[in-house]
């Protein structure tokens, strides 16, 4: 636990945020120079020559009156990124979020004291829901400790959107209402909203203002569960959650029209600390294989997820627990932050409440009824017709390969991100027989308010190395030095992106500075080549490092030709979870995995017997 306890009570949670630097706008030299080399590996002489030229034109005309205009834009905003990513990324995209763009997963309780058992799901659900409860009090309290990048404070804005967090739909764009606040700032809602079986119960988290224990919270989960077996399936209004954007708020307008009182339940569930979604499936899993779980955890029933909401629990019928969550207010990490704990926690307690069984007297869950007609009962039917269909056409991988892990690479002297990485583009190569297009989530806490930008792995010394892996001609040595350039070379880029000096954002930024001024959309973004290597959305891996811990998650794919690749690097293994659609006939998870695995196996046995 002290690890995420703050080193003494003067250490609060949010208390560097005032002193943390602005996010920085880099040389529009730098990034146009090193946007030249991440195109090169997608272009012929001549198509590179043209691109060239372009990027010339760009950088002595209109881009550089942008940039100008960028950097006064930061002059007055501390992050001159944020309002326009989260816009661009997220609150003006029309898609449907939940199946394409929110992040779910597997947790790893299972690995250790509570693997798959039946009849377990509300005892366990009760002591996980009690853990997270307390990660939200040391969060309202400011008693999580600042997280630090060596000395360095990052960003911890992140973490008061993880709770009472909820994305609102709007016809054209959605907006996040969060109705957090710590001790220090006023009173915070503190109710749960449990969906099981279609329907949606609410009760206190507190009972004269301490966290309910784990029996009287398994009262309370009891009692839903007992209600819905005894009774109809609810309409499943949650499932409009998972329609395209401007249909659900649509959808969402009608139904408070209908009745004031719908209104009030939706501001019950987009201010409740979390939901408990109390899930029927058994997505038997292990440690080596978490398909099922996660598969489930992503794409399973929408009448009891619902798609906005900051973090949706998922308690299965067999003991076992999932996740998703809307990705516009936070990245991954906070998610991992609370899982990871919440693993420790389990760990140290062997997954058993110690304490009292008294259970005090409380008012008992309290059922959220919704009034539908026809036309809401129709949407409701349509919203899971199309999520259905997209759900079944998502193929999702993940397993844990076992021959080795972080130790092995690092005795190698090799970093274990840029192995694994080099690993992915090796696979993807040999598969497909063309460099791969990749995006890698580079992380831009150590700046106010910074989330992320993106680092390109498929580096022209990647695809250089990749070739001489497939060339017969080419020797042990050769090769082994060409893995080393590829591996440094994405180090460093990696490092200069987690330090504000990555390109993608600054491009976006140009970008959206000419959008929203009249310029008629500069040649450098209408080149065939911006897309082909992956810009505007256009990367065919999406890849992230997940972490060093147990917890993993998965996404799907950024494009319909591509593959989502999420991966977390153990002392001895890496677990691996990968996404592709099925009704692309050009991708497969599973072939990408087992390519994966042979390139992890080849690299390594290259490190080795060069050292020889």
């Amino acid at each position: 636990m002290s690890n995420h306890l703050a080193e003494s009570q003067l250490e609060r949670t949010f208390q560097y945020q005032s002193s943390l630097p602005p996010l920085p706008v880099p040389s529009l030299e730098g990034s146009l120079s090193k946007y030249l080399d991440a195109v090169r590996p997608f272009a012929s002489e001549e198509e590179f020559k043209a691109t060239e030229n372009i990027v010339r034109t760009f950088q002595q005309g209109v881009g550089k009156e942008l940039h100008h205009k960028l950097l006064q834009r930061a002059k007055s905003k501390k992050n001159w990124l944020e309002e326009w990513w989260l816009d661009t990324a997220y609150l003006e995209v029309r898609i449907p979020s939940q199946l394409c763009v929110n992040f779910g997963g597997p947790a790893p309780y299972l690995e250790h004291c509570w693997p798959p058992t039946e009849g377990t799901a509300l005892q366990r659900a009760s002591v996980s829901t009690w853990h997270t409860l307390q990660y939200w009090n040391l969060i309202h309290k400011e008693m999580l400790a600042p997280q630090k990048a060596g000395k360095a404070a990052l960003d911890m804005d992140q973490f008061r959107m993880l709770f009472c967090t909820c994305k609102v739909p709007g016809v054209k764009k959605d907006t996040i209402h969060n109705y957090f606040k710590t001790e220090r700032e006023g009173p915070c809602p503190s109710h749960l909203v449990v969906m099981c079986r279609g329907r949606f119960f609410t009760f206190d988290a507190l009972c004269d203002g301490q966290i309910l224990s784990p029996p009287e919270i398994l009262r309370q989960l009891s009692y839903v569960k007992e209600y819905c077996e005894g009774g109809p399936e609810g309409d499943g209004v949650a499932a409009l959650t998972s329609e395209e954007r401007t249909r659900w708020a649509e959808a969402r307008e009608y139904l408070i029209s209908i009745d004031p009182h719908n209104k009030t339940i939706l501001e019950t569930i987009q201010s409740c600390l979390f939901i408990i979604s109390l899930d029927d499936k058994k997505p038997y899993s292990s440690p080596e294989n978490y398909t099922n779980l996660t598969l489930e955890a992503i794409t399973g029933d929408p009448t009891i997820r619902w798609g906005d909401k900051s973090y949706n629990s998922i308690a299965f019928s067999d003991g076992t627990f999932g996740s998703t969550c809307d990705h516009s207010p936070y990245d991954a990490m906070v998610l991992v932050s609370l899982c990871w704990y919440i693993d420790q926690q389990l760990k140290a307690t062997d997954g058993k409440w110690k304490g009292s069984d008294a259970v005090r007297p409380m008012p008992l869950p309290e059922e959220l009824v919704f009034t539908v007609d026809q036309k809401v009962q129709s949407d409701i039917s349509h919203a899971k017709q199309q999520y259905w269909e997209m759900a079944k056409d998502l193929q999702v991988v993940c397993y844990a390969f076992t021959a080795f892990g972080k130790s092995a690479i690092k005795q190698k002297k090799l970093h274990p991100d840029a192995f694994v990485q080099l690993a992915m583009q090796l696979a993807y190569y040999r598969l497909h027989k063309i460099p791969g297009s990749c995006y890698e989530t580079a992380m831009t806490r150590k700046f106010y308010h910074g989330r992320t930008d993106t680092m390109r792995p498929c580096t022209q010394e990647a695809v250089n190395w990749c070739k001489a892996m497939m060339d017969p001609a080419c020797n042990v040595n050769e090769k082994r030095k060409a893995m080393l350039l590829a591996a440094s070379k994405h180090s460093q880029l990696m490092a200069e992106a987690q330090d504000g000096k990555g390109y993608d954002r600054h491009l976006l930024g140009l970008y959206l500075i000419a959008k929203e001024e009249g310029y008629p959309a500069p040649d450098l973004f209408t080149d065939p080549l911006y897309a082909k290597s992956g810009g505007g959305g256009n990367f065919v891996l999406s890849s992230s490092l997940v972490g060093y811990t147990t917890v993993l998650g998965a996404v799907a794919p950024m494009v319909h030709q591509g593959y989502g690749f999420f991966y977390r690097i153990r002392e001895d293994r890496i677990v691996i979870s990968i996404s592709a659609w099925k009704s692309c006939h050009q991708t497969d998870a599973a072939t990408l995995f087992n390519n994966f695995s042979s390139s992890l196996h080849e690299m390594l046995h290259l490190a080795t017997t060069s050292q020889l």
